[in-house]
This record gives structure tokens, sequence and C-alpha cells, in this order.
């Protein structure tokens, strides 16, 4: 199975898409990337003419649809995240969606569903970059019972000043982006593969710039809070507290894990990790061995999976469901002053 040719489309060329995803497909011997289809014709052919990629397609349903590929590479907004995933596995296809896994939590119900319905196919979700290069050694540290028991966690995410000039965009509107809010997704992920889920949820939101213009100059209401403080606990048992903010000017970032015997801390990408044990009086920095950023592994990862027959590790539809269950949750707790539980009573059963 090793030698199966993998040949990938391509609905939704942007940044990250072209810059990252495309040549890593690319450089992967036995793929090929043989179509693409973007919002236009034309921000498609500048994506193929750059990248070589030889069909483009004006309409992602015939690229899906095509008998030219095996796989599907998502790289748009979340709105066309569950019927482009729908409709590739429908028609036979391995899937490999952009993170922000859908609008909202019962899109990624839906997904997992039809994912199961094709045990056969492959199915993943790109990874945060959020504490992914030290992620193993966090992981392994607190398994292992360094820190003693995990009593609580720290996030702090966000350290500018408010700019109320800056546009508005896509991670802005909700008809594109629906539930998902500033990185609440991307850490929910990295402390799910961490430490394991949430069960409890209360959040506090604002919206500090109510309005902002867009691309054309026309004012647009802003609905996606720029600051949200999250309390709760862990299945684990520990507590929390998450802050995501994009109006806490010089804030330090990170990412602290307390122990009854022990605390580390990271930066929000865990770059650098640092340890103090009890009775110590400073951190101690911890060596995190060095290997590339696990967004770029996720292409190889995927392709691996399906010459292998099995399902890719991280990120999995599962896991994709569970922060965007949390992400909502956050919304949900932010409106009505409810705490919330996890999971919600709706998830689809295993």
């Amino acid at each position: 199975m090793s030698e199966l040719p993998i040949r990938v489309g391509v609905v939704g060329a942007g940044n990250s898409a072209v810059k990252t995803h495309i040549p890593r497909f690319q450089s992967i011997d036995g793929v090929e990337v043989v179509s693409v289809s973007n919002r236009t014709r034309e921000s498609a052919q500048r994506a193929a003419d750059r990248l070589g990629i030889p069909k483009v397609y004006d309409h992602w349903p015939d690229l899906v649809a095509s008998d030219e590929i095996n796989a599907v590479f998502i790289g748009t907004w979340p709105y066309l995240h569950k019927p482009v995933t729908i409709a590739a596995l429908e028609t036979g296809k391995h899937v490999l969606s952009q993170s922000r896994m859908a609008m909202n939590a019962q899109e990624a119900r839906e997904m997992l569903d039809v994912s199961r319905r094709h045990p056969g196919l492959v199915t993943g979700l790109v990874p945060t970059s959020r504490l992914s290069t030290g992620l193993e050694t966090l992981r392994r540290l607190i398994s292992d019972g360094w820190l003693g028991d995990l009593l609580f966690i720290e996030v702090v995410s966000g350290s500018d000043f408010l700019d109320p000039e800056a546009p508005f965009f896509w991670r802005l509107d909700r008809e594109v982006s629906g539930v998902n809010t500033l990185e609440i997704g991307m850490l929910c992920e990295a402390l799910d593969r961490v430490v394991g889920p949430f069960s409890t949820v209360m959040a506090n939101a604002k919206v500090n710039v109510p309005w902002r213009r867009d691309a054309t100059g026309e004012p647009r209401v802003v609905t996606v809070p720029d600051h949200v403080d999250i309390i709760g606990e862990m299945a684990v048992g520990a507590s929390y507290h998450m802050r995501f903010s994009q109006v806490t000017g010089m804030a330090e970032e990170g990412v602290w894990f307390y122990g009854s015997e022990a605390t580390l801390k990271s930066d929000g990408y865990a770059e650098r990790l640092f340890g103090a044990r009890r009775g110590e009086r400073e951190f101690t920095e911890i060596e995190v061995p060095p290997r590339p950023q696990i967004v770029h592994d996720i292409a190889a990862e995927f392709v691996a999976a399906i010459r292998e027959q099995r399902q890719v590790e991280h990120v999995t539809f599962e896991q994709g469901v569970r922060y965007m269950e949390f992400t909502e949750a956050v919304g949900i707790s932010a409106r009505t002053g409810q705490r919330v539980h996890l999971p919600t009573p709706s998830v689809i059963p295993a």
C-alpha cells in the first residue's frame, strides 16, 4: 500500500493552503495535486499557475465529484467545511480539512456521523500550531506525574492593545465563521491532546469595538467578542481559567500547568518550556526535542494514514467535535450567564 498514488483536489486556495499545505502535498512521493477551486475562477487560476496545478474548476461540487481525485483538501473558511466534507465522503474521497472544523457543533457532529458511515475513508483536521512543538513533552511530563496531581491550568492568549481601526474581516463575519471566536478552539484542541477534554464552561465576553469597516469601506456590525474570560473544570478534575483577548496590551502570553508538586509554564507555542518543583525558587528550562511544527506534518500524516489504511492520530473528527462543542458552549454561557456541561447531550454516540 506504500506506493498507492494519492491524487488531491483542493477546495479553497487561501494563504495557508498556497504557502504551506499544497506545497507539502506536492513534496511527498506519489502524491499529485491535480485540481483546485476557489471563490473565484481568477484566484483559483493564480494558485494553479503558481503551484503547477493542472486543472481549475469554477465550482467546487464539480471538483469533488471528479473521478480524477481520491482525496480532498479543504482550505476554505468554515462555512464550506461541512458541505464539502460530506460531498467528498459520499463520493468516496478521503478528506483533510482546515482547522475550525465547522460553523457550529451540530455541523461538526454531522461531519463525524457521515465519516463513521465510511470507515474505509480517512478523515482529519489540520492541527493548531498552539503548543505544537512541546506538546509531546508536556503530555509525557504530566502523564508521568512530574506535576504530582494536576490542579489548575491558566491560559493567556493575546497581548495586543485595542486597535479600533483594524478592518472587518472573515473571522468577524458570523456568516462564514460561525461560532468560532478568537483562538478558543485552537487552545481547546491543544489542551485536549495534552490532558483530555473539558467538562464545564462558564464565560464572560465583550465586544469593545461594535463596528468596523470592511474592504469596501462599508461599516459592519461586530458580534464576535474581542475579549473572553472562561473558567471551568477539566474531565481529569483540574480547574482552569482561560483569557482570550485583543485588548490586553503587553500581557504575558502562555500556558501554565499547576500541580501539587510542581509547575510547568510555556509560551503559547511551547517553543520553550520551564518547570519548577516544590521548594525551588525559580524556573529551570526543560529541553524540548526539536521537531517540525505539527501543522507542517499533517499532509504526510494524512497520506500515510491513507496508504496504511488507518485513521490520522491528530486531529480526528472526534477531537474536532469536542473543540467545536467547547467553543459553542463558551458563547452560550456568555449569553445566558449559565454554566454549560460538556459533552452536550446531542453528541453522536461512538
